[in-house]
Order: structure tokens, then sequence, then C-alpha cells
């Protein structure tokens, strides 16, 4: 697997330090972020995403390449979507960061993170980390808005534009994705489910569109219009989830999931399942994906759905 090589500029201490103080980056006399300039292969748009019933549907959530579902406080899950080829004009309904995030996202260049805030003692991590974060008192006036057809809090969403993200396709090289041809092997498979202690994912292979379609916590996914939600690749990656030191306004603990090490996975393409293996050395490699006999696994052109499972 490609190590990624993480050059740390000047500007992007300028960037840290100013985050760490609560202060706005400026532009710089190039019209781009001291975090530095944008379309040099790395930068995306990851917006963490509520995904309780009252959430749904989602807005923009269709336009992410990659979406991954991860476990937070008492079962539930939340998304974070990932925007490397195109951006829609809304994303919501946004919502608070997770540790968990901040490892995961580690494997792109200075990524975007939009969300709506997190807890005072994981704030610290946050403004460390190798991140633009844009949470709605960092972002400009115009960037996040409030729903009025919404209940608070799942009403909050933002205008990518407004936070001057741009986000590239080669991103996702970083990430050790690999897109290609079926490979050989595999089994037939066309319904699979995924369950955390007070959620599920259901992905059920649909022949004639070519994707799999998304049912969560029994109700069928769809976008904000009303269009069914469908991934070209899903990907069961069995990861250690643990208690992390962080924990809700209620008490409830944190879980932190384990992004970093290698363990097993199933991937589903085509209608087909394959037994894989996954390994991400440091954070700051991508996870590569392996067929049983080492070869490198190649998604489905499309959207990715990445479901972190505890093994």
């Amino acid at each position: 697997m490609r190590r990624l090589m993480r050059t740390r500029t000047r500007a992007g201490a300028v960037v840290l330090a100013a985050l760490a103080a609560g202060c706005t980056v400026q532009p710089d006399e190039r019209g781009t972020s001291a975090g530095g300039p944008p379309g040099d292969g790395g930068t995306v748009l990851a917006v963490k995403l509520d995904n309780v019933r009252p959430a749904r549907p989602h807005t923009g959530l269709d336009a992410a390449d990659v979406v991954y579902a991860e476990q937070v406080e008492t079962g539930l899950s939340r998304l974070m979507a990932v925007y490397a080829s195109r951006v829609p004009p809304a994303i919501g309904p946004v919502r608070s960061a997770r540790e968990t995030d901040l490892e995961l996202l580690r494997q792109f260049d200075r990524p975007v993170l939009a969300f709506s805030g997190a807890q005072s003692k994981l704030l610290p991590l946050i403004a460390g980390a190798p991140v633009r974060a844009l949470p709605p008192d960092e972002a400009t006036d115009d960037a996040y808005y409030r729903d009025d057809g919404r209940v608070a809090p799942h009403d909050l969403f933002v205008r990518p534009e407004a936070l001057k993200a741009t986000p590239r396709a080669g991103a996702l090289e970083s990430t050790g994705f690999r897109f290609g041809p079926r490979p050989a092997g595999g089994t037939p498979e066309t319904h699979r489910t995924v369950s955390f202690p007070s959620a599920s994912f259901t992905f059920d292979w649909v022949e004639y569109e070519g994707r799999w379609r998304i049912t969560m916590d029994g109700e069928r996914a769809r976008a904000a219009d009303g269009k069914e939600l469908g991934a070209s690749t899903v990907v069961v990656q069995y990861v250690k989830v643990r208690p992390s030191r962080f924990h809700d306004r209620s008490g409830n603990v944190s879980p932190f999931t384990e992004t970093v090490g290698e363990g097993k996975a199933r991937v589903l393409r085509d209608g087909r399942a394959y037994e894989a293996r996954w390994e991400r050395p440091s954070p700051e490699d991508g996870t590569a994906f392996t067929t049983p006999d080492g070869k490198r696994l190649p998604f489905a052109k499309g959207q990715v759905w990445v479901v972190f499972a505890k093994a």
C-alpha cells in the first residue's frame, strides 16, 4: 500500500494556530485559504450528518463519493459524507464531531470538516488535527442555516460553496480505494444487514439498477427529493469499537472506532460478496482492501458505503 507522505507547510501551521486561538483564517493573496492551494490533489469536504429517524431524509447525501457509517452513544449511528467529485448546493442535517472522525480523516490531505460542534474537551484535539475545521462559529455567516421545516436539533444545514471547499476527485486515492472491473471469485449475494445496538443498515442488490438499495432502521433511505439512495459498493469493515474518554451531555460514553490496524471485511459489489482483509498501518496511511491471496480488491465505480461493524 502506498504510504502517504505529509509535508507540513508553514501555511498549514498558520491554520492550526489560528484554529487553536479561535481565529478566522484569512485567504492568502492567491485567493485560497492558508491551508494550501486547492487542486493539489488532496482536498475533500467531509460533513458529519445526523442519522436518527427525525433527521431523515438527508439532503445532499446522494452526491457523496463515500459515506461512512459509525456507531455513537447508546448504539445509534451517524454518518460522515465525503465529497471529492462534486458538491451539492446544501448538505444536512449537520451534527457534532467525534474523536473517531479525526483518526478516520487523517488518510486525506487537509480535508475540510463541516460539523455542528463538539464537546469542549474534544475541541483542542480538533484544533490540533490536520483538518480544516469549519463549524458554524468558524465559517462565514451564510455557510450554515436552519431549516424551518425541521425540528431542532435536526435542522442545521451547510452550504458547501460558502465554505470555499474545493474537493478533488483524485483525493480518494489517499484512502487506498481502487476502482475497476469486477474481480473473479466472490459468492452471489443480494441481501446484507449490519446491526448496531440501536441501529441497522440493510443493503439489497437491484440488478436492473446496478446498485444496492439502502434501508436504515427498517426504513427505505431516500434523498430529500424522494429518490431512493443506493450504493455501487458496500464495505462491511470489521473493527474494534471501544469506549473513549469522552461522553455526551447525558453522560453516555462516546465509542471510539479503531480504523488503524487490520482485520476482516466483506465487500459487496455487482450482486456478489467478497471476503477481504483491510490494513491501515498508521493514521497517515490509506486503507488497503485485499483478497485472501493478497491481491487488491477493486470497487465498482460510484458511491461507496463503508459500515464499521464491531469485530
